[in-house]
């Protein structure tokens, strides 16, 4: 098992990561403005199937690997730093637009959005940062079983992005109706929110290869 520090610490990265925004918040958000609650609900389901995926590969030692190949785990780490940069610009860039602006999206069957919500999840840079730069450096092989600790974490990691974007995808609606109400609030919003993704990539800088 993991440390109890390190499980809070990768608890608080989690809720940080996943209140960021990137492409599952997008279309999460998008889905349940044009097609509604349900929908979003739906595309979650494939979302944590997406998650679910990652984690697996991460147990079964495609993390280990990226470690153990020089230069690989550097490449990843500074990549993904690089992306959250950009998501930050992204957000805070003049003219920038806010998650909660209305998208139009055609409306789809449940299978669809269940597999869409799986390949926007899969093909997300962000999710690979988290399971690549971030939750290696909350292992500790001192500490117990590697694959124990890597399922450990990976589930916290689960529960808490699938709780809190089960929460905006059935808001979305109110969340948008509020911000364009309160312009300056999506202003705030966006602030925040690419002040938060800077933080990420300057910590995944600063990280050192194990």
């Amino acid at each position: 098992m993991p440390e109890i520090s390190s499980l809070i610490a990768f608890s608080f990265i989690a809720v940080g990561m996943v209140l960021t925004p990137g492409p599952n918040m997008i279309y999460l958000i998008s889905r349940s403005i044009c097609q509604g609650r349900v929908a979003g609900l739906i595309s979650l389901a494939g979302v944590a199937l997406g998650f679910v995926f990652y984690m697996v590969c991460a147990a079964c030692g495609i993390t280990a690997l990226v470690m153990a190949v020089p230069y690989a785990y550097d490449t990843v780490r500074i990549t993904g730093a690089i992306y959250l940069l950009w998501l930050a610009w992204q957000a805070v860039r003049p003219n920038g637009r806010s998650l909660f602006q209305v998208r139009s999206l055609p409306k789809d069957s449940g299978y669809k959005l269940f597999f869409m919500g799986f390949l926007t999840n899969l093909l997300n840079p962000k999710i690979a940062v988290m399971y690549l730069s971030l939750l290696p450096q909350f292992i500790n092989p001192a500490h117990g079983s590697v694959l124990q600790q890597s399922l450990v974490l990976g589930m916290m990691q689960i529960i808490i992005s699938v709780s809190v974007n089960a929460c905006i995808a059935i808001s979305a609606g109110t969340i948008a109706h509020f911000l364009m109400k309160w312009p300056c609030c999506s202003f705030i919003q966006r602030w925040v929110m690419g002040g938060v993704l800077a933080m990420l990539a300057v910590k995944i800088l600063g990280e050192s290869r194990r």
